[in-house]
């Protein structure tokens, strides 16, 4: 196999992180210059920035307005976290993952809140599990988009609107960039360094009223942390959902977060935010088509992710190599594209089948994605021949 020449066109912006993931076009630290930097959250300037997190947040995502919109510790993992410590236990749960984060909630439930009466609904790699057989009469977990395998569901049809349970879905890989079906939806949480490509350390918990009127009546059977507790005296602690935060949060990275959202706004909203992440999409749909070396981790085309796009090396020699030779195929390609300053950090998950990850969300550049996949093509053929040389 030959190896060929470079490509004549390079991305501007080589950042294809699935998280943190690419900052806004034209971002530059200036951005964050309004930043009330050494005041207290606490004080009016504060609150006031808190709040129009909150408030954009509601418009931009278009949350019902009588969903509660919080800014919680510890990223999207820490508002999962608050959900399910705070909300499990009066009725059985129906676990549903397929991929790495789904997984670590089921362990959560499982192994560290032990709850009893614990379903588990699980697929592999690449492939949903049947949906058809949860039952919403209990309480169900689950991921809208599987960041690290590139498998979503495809809407909210699957969840009946007259159901008894509580639906708690982590969302952070497809908020902004997909149609959330909130009717449907009782908990959503997110991060802000996926789809608007905020910085790390805070999460967003959206609360429908059937998950406060949960909170209300319901005391958790083990002790909460501080940082968990959303109500006093059986009510909701209001203040969580008007930017009084739990723990002390950083002013900066509020301003990236407000920066990030006054962008939103400015292209059209959730509209233009989710029209950006299918054409960047479909730059690498065409490419994968049209590719006799790769192809996508999701199997069926109705479930693939248009932000962590996961793809899979489907060569036959390289396919027919053990896992951790696959592997050190996939890598090799990634550490070629790094050291070109073409893409970065696009290497599979840690717990993932080996291939390529490329992040497809609002905040990435179509251009970019087209001048990435001619590099595609240089890696693998580059790697291809180092492999039949050594072989």
């Amino acid at each position: 196999m030959t190896t060929l020449p470079l490509p004549d066109t390079r991305p501007a912006n080589p950042r294809f992180s699935s998280g943190p993931c690419t900052k806004r076009p034209g971002w530059s630290p200036e951005a964050l210059n309004d930043a009330p930097l050494g005041r207290s959250h606490r004080a009016k300037i504060g609150k006031t920035k808190l709040a129009q997190a909150i408030d954009l947040t509601r418009e931009i995502l278009q949350v019902p307005a009588d969903y509660r919109i919080g800014i919680v510790p510890a990223s999207d993992t820490g508002a999962v976290e608050m959900a399910l410590w705070s909300l499990l236990g009066p009725r059985g749960v129906d676990m549903v993952a397929w991929e790495s984060f789904g997984a670590g909630w089921v362990t959560d439930v499982v192994k560290q809140l032990k709850l009893p009466d614990v379903r588990k609904f699980e697929a592999p790699y690449g492939q949903l599990p049947d949906l058809a057989q949860i039952d919403f009469d209990r309480d169900v977990v689950f991921t809208w988009n599987g960041t690290t395998s590139g498998v979503r569901v495809p809407d909210g049809s699957f969840i009946p609107a007259n159901r008894k349970g509580l639906t708690i879905c982590d969302a952070t890989s497809a908020a902004f960039a997909q149609p959330l079906d909130f009717p449907k939806l009782d908990v959503v949480t997110f991060s802000w360094q996926k789809v608007l490509g905020g910085e790390g350390a805070h999460g967003m918990l959206i609360l429908s009223p059937r998950a406060v009127e949960r909170l209300e009546s319901h005391t958790p059977s083990w002790p909460l942390p501080k940082i968990f507790r959303m109500t006093k005296n059986g009510k909701l602690i209001e203040g969580i959902f008007k930017g009084e935060t739990i723990n002390t949060p950083s002013m900066l990275a509020v301003e990236d977060y407000l920066d990030a959202l006054h962008w939103a706004q400015s292209i059209g909203g959730l509209e233009a935010l989710m029209a950006r992440a299918d054409a960047n999409f479909a730059v690498v749909d065409r490419f994968v088509a049209a590719s006799t070396w790769l192809g996508y981790l999701a199997i069926d085309p109705a479930t693939r992710s248009n932000t962590s796009v996961c793809l899979s090396i489907i060569d036959p020699e390289i396919a027919a190599l053990d896992i951790d030779a696959q592997s050190a195929f996939a890598k090799g390609m990634v550490t070629l594209l790094d050291k070109q300053n073409v893409a970065y950090d696009i290497s599979h998950y840690r717990d993932a089948p080996p291939g390529l990850r490329i992040w497809c969300g609002a905040t990435v550049e179509t251009s970019d994605l087209e001048a990435l996949m001619p590099w595609l093509d240089w890696a693998f053929a580059q790697q291809k021949a180092a492999f039949k040389a050594s072989a």
